[in-house]
């Protein structure tokens, strides 16, 4: 087959082109994307054999950065490219979340999705083109899968809206999202803002939908040249016979359950405990039905989420009695971990969060040296979502990906309230006790409680709230749910969550079940969100309203100075050496960096005398001395002509013999010794070499009938 070529104009000065039939054409469906000299890899594969058993699509997504795309060596011992990254991890669940919910319902075949940065010029951003370029090779194979999706990052700068922005054009916006759509809806979003309206969020997903059609037309004419036949597989027929039987069984059942406004616990067992009295009444009735126990439990949890669906489409009642915007009751408290620097427990119904704050100093700063990004982070959240916090027996390993990506979430929400010339350096961590919907927004709650306690001083103190969504095309209906539990997630139709201030939205991460999403409600699920979020602020409140004044009596004290930057070596001394014995000294710890044509010092210590006496001895090293100025110098070598002195740190001078006392000194010998003090007086500087001339006569009575 003759390579193929498409070229899409997004109107933004940038094309994108999509290339497939040159390379990995083993692979069921290939396609390079390429914009400027950032070009991505993305392949497919599909399992033909459909595993019996499997009741849902085994789906992997993995996007990989190489570090030749950009001609860099790997880090580490061994210099090869290694397991995913954070970043990598995070694009991975990006392009995930957008392809799953596209696969038809009754495709259960094992698919993998391999998107690989190839090339990277550091200026067009290679994750808002990810998931355009998985679409595209899934729409040139012949894999199920019904429709092109694309995404795109829209920005806000200077009140405009820019699509697929170059790494120059992100400085300075106030709005960062990636937008997933369909030529019909939206499907996904995920960004951060700097509290901005609903409205403006709204009005930048419209633009990125705008520009993913132009995408999505051209992997529609690219599917139609290639023209391959979308393979059969396997459908799923309902046995109309047993179906009826177990809704005849279990509805009314269901109905008493799903209206009984019980907890967690007592949901799981009720459910339970028809499920099983359903499967030994049909057993009872035909032992042959073990063989189609699979089906049983389907039907048994369809018929449920109808169940449920109904309930509260009908009724305005939730599984836990609550009205759709209503949210759970909420108890917080600070200061529970006496030692951290900060702490707080967040309860929201059953969902609670444990998070502790530790302030450190520039050192303690995050190294990042990915493929295209280098540089540092003074900010960082890490959630953790033990077995326990739901009751399950589960390994204790790294976290996954969602408990990357949910930290993700909760860091960049509270990333932007952070003062960007905080001097210390700030971990945040959530551990998740309880879990029972929308952990991650309680993370961004607790998270706020526990920098206020550290008193790290927040811009606004922010919110989280998850939103819902119940639908029902037949007859119009909609429900728009407010702080949803883990079942209304599972059975509902979207999972929305909002963090924000009184002033405005600071991240969102949305992820769309169905088809054709209007604008409208999504405007409407943005405006009762934010009455939710407010009531949570306002609860948070009652707990603390504003970052205590002092901090920790453990946390590190910081002093920042600005010195002239050619000071900076003789602060460091000849390999450190100054540097070193001042923080041996003091106990201190000291970082300095030039910025802007100035040496930035910075020194911590959890001890105040100890940050004193730091100070103190940088600030006599970058002191000026003037004539005139007095000091307690030290001796440190002895000739013939007299002694040389440390006067300040870093700072000698001679101290001639005729300036060591009034009377005429014959020789050095048993005058001084080295390591003696003595007090000396800047009386001049040499005006060939610079060098200041000593006096220590000058400070000492001249005895009566003595020589001058």
């Amino acid at each position: 087959m003759k390579p193929i070529f498409k070229s899409i104009d997004l109107g933004n000065g940038q094309t994108i082109s999509l290339e497939s039939g040159r390379l990995a054409k083993q692979a069921d469906g290939s396609v390079v994307v390429r914009c400027g000299d950032t070009m991505l890899l993305a392949t497919v594969v599909a399992r033909r054999e459909i595993k019996p058993g499997v009741d849902f699509l085994p789906l992997s997504v993995d996007y990989m950065e190489k570090y030749a795309a950009t001609g860099k060596f790997p880090g580490g011992f061994f210099k090869k490219d290694g397991r995913l990254g954070e970043s990598e991890i995070l694009v991975s669940r990006l392009i995930d979340r957008a392809l799953r919910p596209l696969f038809p319902e009754d495709y259960h075949g094992d698919v993998q999705v391999m998107v690989q940065l190839i090339s990277s010029d550091k200026q067009n951003q290679s994750d808002a083109l990810a998931c355009f370029a998985a679409s595209a090779a899934l729409m040139v194979s012949d894999i199920p899968f019904p429709e092109p999706v694309s995404e795109v990052r829209v920005i806000r700068k200077e009140g405009n809206f820019l699509i697929n922005p170059t790494m120059d054009q992100m400085e300075g916006n106030d709005l960062d999202l990636i937008v997933a759509a369909t030529l019909e809806s939206v499907v996904m979003v995920e960004g951060e803002m700097k509290e901005v309206s609903e409205e403006v969020m709204l009005q930048a997903i419209e633009a990125a939908h705008k520009a993913c059609e132009k995408l999505n037309r051209a992997q529609l004419e690219l599917k139609a040249e290639v023209s391959k036949t979308t393979r059969e597989y396997p459908q799923t027929l309902i046995d109309a016979e047993l179906f009826d039987k177990v809704k005849s069984f279990s509805l009314t059942k269901l109905e008493a359950l799903a209206a009984a406004s019980t907890d967690k616990d007592g949901r799981s067992q009720g459910y339970q405990a028809i499920q099983d009295e359903l499967v030994a009444s049909l057993l009872a009735e035909n032992p042959a039905y073990e063989e189609k126990m699979m089906e049983i439990h389907t039907y048994f949890h369809d018929l449920y989420k109808e169940v449920v669906r109904q309930l509260i489409l009908n009724s305005n009642r939730r599984l836990d009695g609550r009205a759709t915007n209503e949210v759970r009751p909420i108890w917080c408290e600070v200061g529970y971990l006496p030692r951290a620097h900060g702490s707080s427990v967040f309860t929201r119904g059953e969902t609670q969060s444990l998070t502790s704050v530790t302030l450190g100093s520039k050192l303690d700063e995050q190294t990042i040296d990915s493929v295209t990004v280098v540089g540092s982070k003074r900010f960082m959240l890490q959630y953790n979502f033990p077995g326990f916090s739901t009751g399950e027996v589960k390994p204790n390993r790294a976290p996954g990906r969602r408990e990357v990506g949910h930290g993700n979430l909760a860091e960049r929400a509270l990333k932007m309230v952070v003062p960007a010339d905080a001097e210390h350096t700030i971990r945040v961590v959530s551990d998740i006790l309880e879990s029972n919907g929308s952990s991650s927004m309680a993370t961004v709650c607790a998270g706020t409680l526990a920098l206020m306690d550290a008193g790290v001083h927040i811009q606004r103190p922010v919110s989280g709230i998850a939103m819902g969504l119940i639908t029902d095309t037949q007859s119009g209906k909609f429900a728009i749910l407010s702080d949803i539990l883990g079942d209304e997630d599972h059975l509902g139709d979207m999972d929305f969550k909002v963090a924000g201030t009184v002033t405005g939205l600071t991240a969102c991460q949305m992820d769309i079940k169905i088809r054709g999403l209007s604008f409208e409600i999504l405007g409407k699920a943005l405006e009762q969100s934010k009455q939710g979020r407010l009531h949570i602020l306002g609860e948070m409140m009652k707990t603390i309203s504003e970052p205590r004044k002092e901090l920790s009596p453990y946390a590190p004290r910081i002093i920042k100075m600005i010195i002239p930057a050619d000071m900076i070596g003789a602060v460091i001394g000849p390999g450190g050496k100054i540097i070193q014995e001042i923080q041996r000294t003091t106990g201190t710890t000291i970082s300095i960096e030039e910025a802007d044509g100035k040496g930035i010092v910075v020194i911590s210590s959890p001890d105040a005398d100890s940050l004193s006496r730091g100070h103190a001895a940088v600030k006599a090293i970058v002191a000026q001395p003037e004539i005139g100025d007095v000091f307690n110098a030290k001796v440190k070598s002895i000739k013939e002509f007299g002694a040389f002195v440390e006067f300040m740190p870093g700072k000698e001078g001679l101290l001639h013999i005729s300036e060591i006392a009034h009377e005429r000194l014959k020789s050095m010998e048993g005058v001084l010794q080295v390591g003696q003090e003595i007090q000396i007086k800047i009386i001049g500087v040499d005006e060939k070499t610079g060098k200041f001339r000593l006096s220590h006569k000058v400070l000492i009575p001249k005895p009566e009938g003595a020589n001058a």
